[in-house]
Parts: structure tokens; C-alpha cells; sequence
């Protein structure tokens, strides 16, 4: 049995598929009905064949809910832990605490009692360490905690180190480290609203530079590894490194759209993360901008995934197919 947490999330959902088509026994955790219609929505881009959601066993949980989740881990040898929540708000520091690290300790400590055989876990490039020297930055970057790091990459790498927290107890594990991740569904959120706004006319642009990569490479190679001997490590997954510029206007030719045309300089998006975060103080709705979105627009990070490609004889897929194929997905 595999357990699949976050299975209602982007990754989550396309993994899911994945495992289905790999004769997998599944049980997936979610916390309501209407997230598991997004879920048979992203199987909809795979196949026709609407049978295929019924073959996962879903179960119900908070993974922060301790007597919720022990029931889940009965008879489970594999954990995928994709579940997280992903905000640049400071007001969403707390829950992203609770759910990040917290959510993550409490997964970790039913897997070691279960004993289970191996566990993966969702990462993300934000806590991995920045560049020295202008060099590519690779799993042995360091992440330094005395930075001005946002509230998600601190919860991120709590998150980490509960994980390798497991391996000294005698579970296998194995993290990944994904870039911006780009793929079919929940296209009012995370990287799903570049497709959106580019397709409503969105004008505007950054030049920043960070690294993205496909769901269907990101869930692929979690399952390769999970599948092979290689434990205790971690991998960056990353396709291409290009900026923000490049992706808006390959999504944007993608489909003859205009391109953006206005350059946003750094200077601009200071002022109006400030501005924005000012209004919220009268309101309770979150920043249109936050201070570390607006800085990550205009970071230039650049990342390399040598290691699952020389590990695991890994190729991804370039970043202009992901882009032709979610496009696709978008007009369906």
C-alpha cells in the first residue's frame, strides 16, 4: 500500500495518476469532496476513462490531526508526502508552520512507527542554499538561515529536517527539490495563473531568472526513485533556468496571444509591495504583491540538475513542450 498526502494538490494529483497507471494500491489523503473533483479533472487531461479515480482509497484527515492520521498508515509501505501550504504572506506564517513543519514531524513520526520502507518528500528549490560566486546552485548549497529568507522558505526547510529526522530511524528516504513547477490544473492558483492571466491579456513582466520544470518530470522522477536502491538523498529538479520573461512569453506565443509588453523594474515592485501590504492592514484580504514575491521577481537563481540526471539517467523535458502541453490542457 502507498499513501499519498497532498493528492488533491498539483503534484499530488498528477501522481496519483501516475500510480494508478502503474498498478499501484493507493490511499490518498483529503479534506473534502470538492478537491477530489479537481483531482478527476487533471485525469481528464490523462484519459476518458472516468473509472480510474475509483481505484485510489480515499481517506479523510487533517495531517495535523495525530488520532486522524494514525489510521491512515495501516498496512502502508511507501509514503509520498507532497502535502504542504504555499503562501508569501506574513500573515500565513503561523499555519504555514503548522502545516509545513508541524504536519510534516507528524508524518514522519507515524511512518517510523509504522515502520513503513521508504518515504518521499515534496521540497522545493526555496530551501535550498543560494549561489556562490554566480556558480549553479546544487543540492550541496547550504541554506543559511541568517538571510532574509521568507516565511515558506523557513517552513520548507523545517519541513527538511524532520524528514531526515526519519532516516535515522531507520526509514529510507529521499527529497526533491522541484523549481517552479508548471502543469495542467488549478489554474487560479500558484503557477497555474501565469497560464491564466497570459491568456486574458496579462501585460506586464520581470527579468528574473529561476528554475522551472514539468509535473510530469517532477512526479516521474519521485517515482523512479522511490522504485530504486538510492536512499538518503536529496535532488533538485529543475528542466530549464529562464526568466520570468521567457516563460510569459513562450505561454503567450504558445497560443498567438499578445506578449506582455511592460518591463516592471525593481524599484516599482518595492513600491507596491508596500502599498499593497499598507491597504491589508484595513482589510482581511492578502497582499496582491508580498516583499518576497516582489523580490523573487527579480532574483537571478540559477540551478542544476546533475544529479538525477547522472543518478538516475534522468532527462526532462524542455520547458517549451511543458509549455505546448499545458497549454493544450488550458483550452480543453
Amino acid at each position: 500500500m502507498i499513501l499519498v498526502t497532498g493528492g488533491t494538490g498539483l503534484v499530488g494529483a498528477h501522481l496519483l495518476y501516475h500510480l494508478i497507471k502503474d498498478n499501484e494500491t493507493i490511499r490518498a489523503i483529503y479534506r473534502s469532496e470538492e478537491r477530489i473533483e479537481a483531482v478527476k479533472k487533471i485525469f481528464s487531461y490523462y484519459t476518458d476513462d472516468a473509472s480510474l479515480i475509483s481505484k485510489i482509497e480515499w481517506f479523510k484527515a487533517d495531517i495535523t490531526d495525530i488520532p486522524a492520521m494514525i489510521p491512515a498508515f495501516v498496512g502502508v509501505e511507501k509514503v509520498y508526502h507532497c502535502a504542504a501550504f504555499i503562501s508569501f504572506n506574513p500573515k500565513d506564517y503561523k499555519e504555514m508552520r503548522k502545516v509545513n513543519i508541524h504536519g510534516t514531524a507528524i508524518i514522519v513520526n507515524l511512518s517510523i512507527d509504522a515502520k513503513i520502507r521508504k518515504l518521499c518528500f515534496v521540497g522545493s528549490i526555496a530551501s535550498v542554499g543560494d549561489a556562490l560566486n554566480g556558480q549553479l546552485i546544487t543540492e550541496e548549497n547550504e541554506w543559511n538561515k541568517e538571510l532574509d529568507n521568507s516565511g515558506y522558505s523557513i517552513t520548507k526547510f523545517g519541513a527538511e529536517m524532520e524528514v531526515w529526522r526519519a532516516s535515522q530511524e531507520e526509514v529510507e528516504v529521499v527529497i526533491v527539490n522541484p523549481g517552479i513547477i508548471l502543469g495542467s490544473g488549478f489554474w487560479t492558483s500558484g503557477s497555474g495563473k501565469l497560464f491564466s492571466q497570459v491568456y486574458k491579456g496579462f501585460k506586464y513582466y520581470t527579468d528574473g531568472i529561476t528554475g522551472f520544470v514539468g509535473v510530469k518530470d517532477v512526479v516521474k522522477s519521485m517515482i523512479l526513485l522511490m522504485n530504486s536502491d538510492v536512499k538518503n538523498e536529496r535532488f533538485i529538479l529543475v528542466s530549464e533556468n529562464k526568466s520570468y520573461k521567457e516563460v510569459l512569453f513562450l505561454i503567450a506565443d504558445t497560443w498567438g496571444v499578445k506578449r506582455p509588453s511592460k518591463k516592471i523594474k525593481a524599484w516599482q515592485t518595492n513600491v507596491f509591495w508596500r502599498l499593497s501590504s499598507f491597504l491589508t492592514i484595513f482589510s482581511e484580504k492578502a497582499p496582491l504583491l508580498s516583499k518576497y514575491s516582489a523580490k523573487s521577481a527579480h532574483e537571478v537563481s540559477k540551478y542544476s540538475s546533475e544529479k538525477i540526471k547522472q543518478t538516475m539517467n534522468f532527462q526532462f523535458k524542455e520547458i517549451q513542450t511543458v509549455v505546448k502541453d499545458v497549454c493544450s490542457n488550458f483550452n480543453k
